[in-house]
């Protein structure tokens, strides 16, 4: 048996959900349109909460919002929003939720058009951006950057909410635009060779 130490980035702590999210998910490149919009949605509801409750919420907010289905959502209408208001396994958010089906209609929008996923990965030029040279410490990272200012900018101009730039940081990480896992991270290399591929 080894006694080798996993080292992971700072902010995966000890939760095992939130080691499991970091070590399978955080930072790998996610192309799929609709998984984007998920994800986006998920770091949306996170605003103002920890991540941590956003995981355990997880596998509810995919039911309660049927399997983050954008075409669905969007034809959401009263007795939907009182259906989730009252769920409590997800955020009941009458902001968020009304934000859900806004943004699940300026997705199909953009879908229509050069797609969701091409359209937000321009905002990186179309493959990760990897700046995985953290030394090491949670005070060193940044939660802005000018790629996620601008896409918060055009995400809002288009009609989407809760898109401020940290949100669009933190869903760039988490789906591999950018690659932040500290330098002495062991995941560092690996979401760097697929940023390669």
């Amino acid at each position: 048996m080894s006694n080798e130490v996993i080292r992971r980035c700072e902010w995966a702590g000890t939760d095992p959900q939130m080691i499991r999210y970091h070590d399978e998910e955080w930072g790998v490149p996610v192309y799929d349109a609709r998984e984007l919009f998920e994800r986006l949605m998920l770091e949306a509801n996170q605003a103002g909460l920890s991540w941590s409750t956003i995981l355990r919420k997880r596998e509810t907010f995919f039911a309660a919002y049927d399997g983050w289905d954008p075409e669905k959502i969007a034809s959401y209408g009263e007795d939907d929003i009182e259906r989730l208001m009252a769920d409590p396994g997800i955020i009941r958010n009458r902001a968020k939720i009304n934000a859900a089906i806004g943004n699940a209609r300026a997705f199909l929008k953009l879908e229509a058009g050069d797609g969701f996923s091409h359209y937000l990965w321009s905002f990186v030029g179309g493959k990760p951006l990897v700046r995985a040279s953290q030394p090491g410490g949670l005070a060193d990272l940044v939660s802005t950057t000018p790629e996620s200012d601008a896409m918060s900018k055009a995400l809002k101009k288009l009609g989407f909410k809760f898109v401020g730039s940290t949100i669009c940081y933190a869903f760039m990480q988490s789906v591999g635009m950018v690659n932040d896992h500290q330098v002495n991270c062991f995941r560092a290399a690996d979401v760097s060779a697929m940023a390669a591929d």
